[in-house]
């Protein structure tokens, strides 16, 4: 029988915080599962030492050759450390936090050494006061997506904490450097944007593609560069031809919203409310906007305010849009390239983080409501609409259509509504029988190994690149880095902490649970604990809880939700309930103990804040 011992006074963790106490000794045989996460955690962090002494030297830089650009200029470079700071996060080694912070540093001062001769952009460097000088969100959100979660393990870095305020500052209005932000009509004033202020004028190809420099490149982002050395200046007419119409960049896009995320990090840190009424009062003319065109998110915001204000109403249009079929001179196809749920999906989620407002997630479920309306069965599969305007292209002005179909589902979409909701009816919309939403389902039990197993393969394959690289610093570039990235995270964020991060490139961490080591006063999971999510409902989630130490306790401190936005209000256990009302809860782990815990718990009920739960009660 289980032996738990329920603590009835609250017991200090330090001398400024109170948090409840549970204690738990029934010897667990060590779950296959267990096992397989705490080992992933270390070979990622060791492939982690290893892509690092391979490609990152002593002040930090990548050794490549350093473009300004989007095919392969900084945002790709920094983006070579992506899910690190969450691997930390999830319980990855200290080292891995530090190599971070080095190759944060290192990237600023190599990119902040590069001069362009062909764009006014980068003429002094790829970064203004150690924000990108312009450029859209996709790219600007994939290069940041390390910074953006690095306060889920260093919340207190002084540093940190002065750059996320500042960054967000050139967001809001408030920096009359960088006056991105309308105020009075609330919107972003281009697709363009960054410490130098918007680009209020047509883009040129040149601030698309960069300069060319002379050699041979292994180029990945090029159809033809994977595999073989292209000449950079013989190819460079190409990368021009590729962004020939990437021009028009005026006005509000649904890509600006991925900007909210430093609004939403700066309050969390900060806990000032006018970066929360910023990130709602931006979000809201969204929401209003894509009310007026029937639930369609509108890819052009005129400078006034009205959903397609740049062309004549026309609000489907504009670069990256609804209707963005280009031809690519780089590929000589036409491209269809719509990226309005890259930034509509995390600026209307981190408005429902805020609040916890149902009305921001049925923006997005209205949204792919709308494409499923328009679905077509083709030989039994059913295919989507991908786009939506004059299907000769975006430069026309031909009646609008859906067209593009094809077999993208946004399964993925789906799975964040449902996750956020919790609503049956979503959950109707996704596939179940297998993978992560199967097993919480309970019908697909093997998947937690079977997931583990192949995120092993993931971190072998690409120290195998690694090792097996055939490029040097002066035939490689930035992106290329990309392909060799050999942490896996997604799977552990999944199982330990029942969250989940999308396909897209902008990322908040919508999670039910978080953990901490109170003995190292760090965040993640300590030293041979594991954790295992194993269902979640719209108001508990059950999770079992091991050691797989069988001769030292362990203590960790679990967290409702990634940011403190939910609030436990109960445990139970078999037969043993008690009821809570707390943020954390404090579980000691007697030698190779281990149950399962079902929390209940109310979702986004709190203001969500970045805080060390020591520094912070419950």
């Amino acid at each position: 029988m289980l032996r738990m011992i329920w603590l009835v006074l609250l017991t200090a963790i330090s001398a400024h915080t109170e948090m409840p106490v549970i204690r738990i000794d029934t010897p667990m045989s060590p779950p296959a599962w267990a096992l397989m996460e705490r080992a992933l955690l270390e070979a990622n962090s060791r492939a982690v030492e290893r892509f690092a002494k391979e490609y990152i030297d002593s002040r930090g830089y990548l050794p490549h050759t350093p473009r300004w650009g989007t095919l392969d200029g900084p945002d790709d470079a920094i983006e070579t450390y992506y899910n690190w700071t969450l691997l930390h996060a999830l319980g990855g080694n200290d080292n891995v936090l530090e190599l971070y912070r080095k190759g944060l540093e290192g990237h600023l001062a190599q990119y902040g050494e590069l001069r362009t001769k062909l764009t006014e952009l980068a003429k002094n460097g790829a970064y203004y006061r150690e924000f990108i000088t312009q450029s859209d969100w996709f790219h600007t959100g994939e290069g940041m997506r390390g910074f953006l979660l690095y306060g889920l393990s260093d919340p207190d870095d002084p540093v940190f904490r002065e750059r996320m305020s500042r960054f967000a500052e050139m967001y809001i209005g408030h920096d009359p450097e960088a006056p991105n932000y309308d105020p009075d009509r609330k919107v972003i004033k281009s697709i363009w944007t960054g410490s130098l202020g918007p680009m209020l004028r047509k883009a040129t190809v040149y601030d698309w593609a960069g300069d060319p420099v002379p050699g041979r490149f292994h180029i990945l982002h090029s159809p033809y560069g994977r595999g073989r050395m292209l000449d950079l200046e013989a190819w460079y007419p190409r990368m021009l031809a590729h962004c020939d119409e990437y021009l028009d960049s005026v006005g509000d896009h649904p890509l600006n919203m991925g900007a909210t995320l430093l609004g939403l990090n700066a309050f969390m840190l900060s806990g000032q409310s006018k970066y929360r009424d910023w990130v709602l009062e931006y979000i809201n003319a969204w929401l209003e906007r894509t009310e007026s065109t029937g639930g369609m998110i509108p890819t052009n915001v005129g400078l006034g305010g009205e959903p397609g204000g740049e062309y004549g109403g026309q609000w489907w249009k504009g670069t990256y849009g609804w209707n963005f079929t280009i031809f690519d001179g780089e590929t000589q196809r036409i491209a269809h390239r719509n990226m309005v749920a890259t930034g509509a999906w995390p600026g209307f989620s981190n408005a429902y983080l805020l609040t916890g407002n149902p009305k921001y997630i049925d923006a997005l479920r209205r949204q792919l409501d709308i494409l499923y309306e328009h679905k077509r069965v083709v030989n039994g599969r059913t295919m989507l609409p991908q786009m939506y305007g004059d299907p000769r292209g975006y430069k026309f002005g031909g009646d609008p259509e859906f067209y593009h179909y094809t077999a993208n589902l946004f399964l993925d979409r789906l799975t964040e509504i449902y996750l956020w909701s919790m609503d049956r009816d979503d959950l109707a919309r996704i596939p179940k029988e297998e993978g992560w939403i199967a097993f919480l389902e309970g019908s697909d039990p093997d998947y937690p190994v079977r997931a583990l197993q192949q995120d092993f393969d993931y971190v072998r394959r690409r120290v195998e690149l690694i090792s097996n690289d055939p490029t040097s610093p002066d035939t490689r570039l930035a992106d290329w880095l990309l392909n060799l990235v050999p942490v896996a995270t997604d799977h552990l964020t999944q199982l330990t902490m029942g969250g989940y991060f999308s396909s897209g490139k902008l990322w908040a961490l919508h999670s039910r649970l978080r953990y901490f080591d109170p003995e190292s006063r760090r965040a993640g999971l300590p030293p041979d604990v594991a954790a295992l999510v194993e269902r979640l409902t719209a108001d508990s989630v059950t999770v079992t809880l091991v050691n797989l130490d069988p001769v030292q306790p362990r203590t960790l401190i679990v967290q409702a939700g990634g940011y403190r936005e939910h609030e436990f209000t109960a445990i139970r256990m078999d037969d043993f309930s008690r009821r809570i009302e707390s943020g954390v809860v404090v579980v000691e782990l007697g030698p190779g103990a281990g149950a399962q815990l079902e929390f209940a718990m109310r979702r986004y009920a709190r203001s969500p804040k970045l805080v060390q739960p020591w520094d912070d009660g419950g």
